[in-house]
């Protein structure tokens, strides 16, 4: 399930209501699979961002792992790698991500953009879990 979500633009949107995002290209509504791209747009840190990802083919590995990298944007290169290990009280989610950024000094990614990234994906994490979790309705059979 969470797997599933992490791949839902309706999903993304709706774990990150601080920053405004929205998909403007690409794939927009429902599920990313391998090879789509989306584009997003989100204020980030007080600056407005557009970034265009692509879920790789490479590495997918439904329901365990996907990665989605960044073919144009703000950064240098971004890659963030989705792992979901199932456990005995459910699915551990595990974000990784890469990036280099070119606005910023090497100090200032460290002290600002990574300690921010990692909150985001927290709390990101957090909401999907959530919505995971939530109680949905039974099917209509009539």
């Amino acid at each position: 399930m969470l797997f599933q979500l992490s791949l839902d633009v309706d999903a993304h949107i709706a774990s990150t209501p601080g920053s405004r995002e929205t998909a403007v290209g690409g794939v927009t509504r429902g599920r990313l699979g391998p090879g789509d791209t989306v584009t997003w747009r989100a204020w980030h840190l007080g600056v407005r961002w557009r970034m265009t990802s692509r879920v790789e083919t490479e590495g997918w590995d439904e329901p365990r792992t996907f990665t989605d990298r960044q073919v144009r944007g703000p950064f240098r290169a971004f890659a963030h790698v989705h792992t979901f290990v199932p456990t005995t009280a459910g699915t551990l989610m595990i974000d990784e991500v890469t990036l280099a950024s070119p606005l910023l000094a090497a100090l200032s990614e460290r002290v600002v953009l990574v300690p921010y990234l990692r909150w985001l994906l927290r709390r990101r994490a957090d909401l999907l879990v959530e919505a995971a979790e939530r109680p949905r309705p039974p099917l209509s059979t009539g």
